[in-house]
């Protein structure tokens, strides 16, 4: 089984974050391609275990030739059955593949901080599924939303962009928010894009990183074991703890 997952970033100096780090922890190899600077995409996906698209400042509508590139390929992933993670613009190209629409607040809201999240039914039965309650405030930075594409369930439901989740058969996966972010690409965006936080319903740049205290842990929680589920070894992860907790100890 291959142990490399394809990791698709939308800037020169943009990281995978806490997704890459734990994604390496479970012994994985990041294949790191950028479209946007001329990286070409895989035509198969026997190489890699499963892909990850992360965001960027780019709209899943732009015109420009790679981002319908991307976004079709995204159908060689869910074709070859791999497990897909979405974040952001990636959940945003996710739905436009399906179906679904990619449009901006009625009012030109944004969510840029932290907002609550709440589960929907199945969401609920996600965290069944993972052993993980949602967190309860989670990360933005995104003035656009999606729809639920058709065929696609709802997760989880936001105040102001109504849907903050989606799953699409067994492990394909789009998410509005980022749990991926760090303290430090926390630090970064809210330097480098101070200017998005005078947009209607964005949080002011003291909340982002106090949020980050208060909410935090509780999203690495669940990011931890929603990435055991999402690539197959929650039960592998389960035994070696099952193991280690009856190996004999010496004296």
């Amino acid at each position: 089984m291959s142990r490399s997952i394809l990791v698709v970033l939308h800037q020169e100096h943009s990281t995978p974050g806490r997704v890459g780090r734990l994604l390496r922890e479970r012994g994985y190899h990041l294949d790191i391609r950028r479209p946007p600077l001329g990286c070409e995409l895989p035509k198969t996906m026997c190489d890699h275990a499963g892909a990850v698209i992360f965001g960027g400042p780019m709209s899943a509508n732009d015109p420009e030739p790679w981002i319908r590139r991307e976004t079709d390929w995204i159908g060689t992933v869910l074709d070859a059955e791999k497990p897909f993670l979405g974040l952001c613009l990636g959940a945003q190209m996710l739905s436009n593949l399906l179906g679904g629409r990619v449009e901006k607040h009625p009012e030109d809201h944004v969510e840029i901080g932290y907002y609550p999240l709440k589960p929907t039914d199945a969401g609920d039965a996600l965290t069944a599924e993972i052993g993980a309650h949602w967190p309860e405030h989670v990360y933005h930075w995104h003035r656009e939303g999606f729809d639920v594409p058709p065929g696609a369930v709802g997760l989880a439901q936001g105040e102001i962009f109504e849907n903050q989740a989606f799953r699409v058969g067994a492990r394909a996966f789009g998410l509005q928010f980022h749990p991926e972010v760090t303290y430090a690409m926390m630090c970064r965006w809210t330097t480098k894009a101070h200017d998005r936080m005078a947009a209607p319903g964005a949080r002011a740049r003291h909340e982002h990183l106090a949020g980050w205290y208060r909410h935090d842990a509780a999203v690495h929680r669940w990011l931890d074991a929603f990435l055991d589920g999402w690539t197959g070894e929650a039960g592998a992860r389960k035994a070696a703890l099952r193991a280690d907790a009856t190996a004999p100890t010496s004296e």
